[in-house]
């Protein structure tokens, strides 16, 4: 039987992990109250913000927000109450429906982005040279920069 040895995690490796999971908690926690500024929970509000962008098969939305589709459908009924999201056919092909934000939900959806400072104002503190270096660490890190195959 194999037995597969983990690598051993360095102090440095361990406190960088730290501060990615508080930079990831403090943005999640602003984004909660964004949205309930705005009425919303947090879930709608990110599928609000996904649709404002384009409109999306509830399919896709599900997997966009890791949830199944039935989570999704109730989500857009809530959302399509208020007024903010619709429901239309897919032009490429009419058995699907997509969900879609209205004038009113894209303009909730830029709101909730306008008011999410976190990041914005300590990213603000450092260089453009900084923040480019730091988008390209974390493109790297998710495998995102092209070099990753």
């Amino acid at each position: 039987m194999a037995t597969h040895k983990r690598p051993r995690i360095d102090p440095l490796t361990m406190e960088v992990v730290e501060l990615i999971g508080t930079v990831v908690a403090r943005y999640h926690d602003e984004y909660e109250d964004a949205a309930a500024e705005h009425a919303l929970t947090g879930a709608q509000a990110r599928l609000l913000s996904l649709l404002s962008l384009e409109p999306l098969p509830m399919r896709r939305l599900a997997q966009q927000l890791k949830c199944e589709p039935s989570n999704v459908t109730g989500i857009v009924d809530r959302l399509e109450a208020r007024g903010l999201v619709e429901r239309r056919p897919d032009p490429a092909d009419r058995r699907v429906k997509l969900a879609a934000a209205t004038a009113e939900g894209r303009g909730v959806a830029c709101g909730l982005r306008d008011s999410l400072n976190f990041a914005r104002e300590p990213l603000a503190e450092l260089s453009d040279e900084e923040r480019l270096t730091l988008r390209d660490l974390l493109r790297r890190m998710l495998g995102t920069d092209g070099t990753a195959g």
